[in-house]
């Protein structure tokens, strides 16, 4: 059953799909602790706080903040979702000189990102997964 993109259910549901490859996944080269706020959510208390890190050398994105990221991304819920799920640079590209994201920290590591973030048939298949289990809200 879908959820709401960022709701512990769908965190929950796509912790489950990224454990089904996390041994086929290529390791992420380059490490990022970005804590991300999450603005206008159309559930819950209208906030969301959630991070997203690499430092592993795999894509964890969970709820909660970090306590020493590298940077902390502020956006609204309907840009991050289409920046996330979409998997569109150029839509956060434009987000961002748009005045939609708002950084602090370390500016070189959401650069980074659109680099370390796989875009083999592999990852098409884990974002089809992920966008299956996501409602339109």
């Amino acid at each position: 059953m879908p959820n709401p993109f960022l709701s512990a259910e769908w965190i929950a549901e796509a912790r489950v799909i990224r454990a089904k490859y996390e041994d086929q996944a290529p390791k992420i080269p380059i490490s990022i602790r970005m804590n991300q706020v999450i603005t206008k959510v159309p559930f819950g208390d209208g906030t969301i706080n959630s991070h997203l890190d690499t430092s592993s050398g795999e894509l964890v994105m969970e709820l909660g903040h970090l306590e020493t990221p590298d940077l902390t991304v502020t956006t609204d819920y309907a840009t991050a979702r289409h920046i996330f799920l979409e998997r569109d640079p150029q839509a956060g590209m434009q987000a961002f000189l748009g005045g939609k994201i708002r950084v602090e920290g370390d500016m070189t590591k959401m650069m980074q990102m659109q680099i370390a973030m796989p875009n083999d048939d592999l990852a098409m298949k884990v974002a089809a997964e992920i966008m299956a289990i996501t409602s339109d809200i």
